[in-house]
């Protein structure tokens, strides 16, 4: 029941964070073969990466990740901030995959721009041990967030977002996403784009912008912490699947049997990292 889109963006991954979602990630990845596999930044974290934690369900995303490109897909891994150490090794290829900082490409003749979007964020770009302690900050309210959600599910009662509470609540927070579409929309038209596609920001979203000088739809893949989301093209069209929506579905298909995928242990993570740095 594997599903074949064209492109698929997914971002904000957090692999090596207490907040990641890797399980599910992995049963979502399970369930397509895309021509394109896209990488929008922060997938492996590197500003929080702990040697005591690397769980297997995080390893089998890498594994799962990289029998992608093994397989014929073309993977491309767009740096973020949270793994901007792989920086270094802007334009590298290896097979399949490639690495990079940004990447533009035609759709169906519809010109695309794809970039993690920390370039917009000036507590990143100008404050980087503040947006690092937010960032640990973060994974502790997720941790927190978890073990909440553990009693409200054994309560019978519906889980509840911290974190999107407080982005939904607090005008501060709402304009910084306002702004940050608005931004990448505007900077899009201006270069005659027709797509933008973003991450960083945890903010699935699709909509299109028009402004005096031209128009031009902007896509956020959202992130694998809380939202559990992915961007998909296919048919001529984008979508932004969720997991929560199809996650039955995809229980109700999977097979016990085993992927060929390449030989890869914890070690070799804790290396790369520290190639990283």
């Amino acid at each position: 029941m594997t599903r074949n889109p064209e492109i698929v963006v997914i971002s904000d991954i957090h692999l090596g964070t207490y907040g990641c979602k890797a399980k599910e990630l992995h049963a979502y990845l399970q369930s397509i073969k895309p021509k394109i596999l896209i990488l929008n930044g922060d997938i492996i974290d590197v500003w929080q990466f702990k040697k005591s934690y690397f769980p297997k369900s995080h390893l089998k995303v890498v594994k799962k990740l990289i029998n992608f490109a093994t397989k014929g897909t073309k993977v491309y891994y767009i740096t973020g901030n949270h793994d901007e150490n792989f920086r270094k090794f802007t334009d590298l290829e290896l097979g399949n995959l490639k690495l990079c900082n940004k990447l533009t490409m035609d759709i169906d003749n519809k010109k695309t721009w794809i970039f993690h979007g920390d370039v917009f964020d000036a507590s990143v770009q100008h404050s980087k041990w503040i947006a690092k302690l937010g960032g640990k900050g973060y994974d502790l309210l997720i941790q927190i967030n978890n073990i909440v959600n553990w009693m409200l599910v054994k309560m019978g009662r519906e889980k509840y977002s911290f974190s999107k509470k407080i982005k939904n609540n607090v005008k501060k927070a709402v304009k910084f996403i306002g702004d940050f579409e608005l931004t990448a929309s505007e900077l899009a038209i201006e270069n005659e784009y027709d797509y933008v596609i973003c991450g960083h920001i945890h903010q699935p979203q699709m909509r299109e912008v028009i402004t005096k000088k031209g128009r031009c739809t902007y896509l956020n893949s959202g992130d694998w912490i809380e939202n559990l989301s992915a961007l998909e093209y296919g048919n001529g069209e984008w979508k932004i699947v969720y997991f929560d929506d199809i996650k039955e579905e995809l229980y109700t298909n999977s097979t016990s049997e085993d992927e060929e995928l390449v030989d890869l242990q914890i070690a070799d993570i804790i290396q790369l990292k520290n190639i990283a740095i």
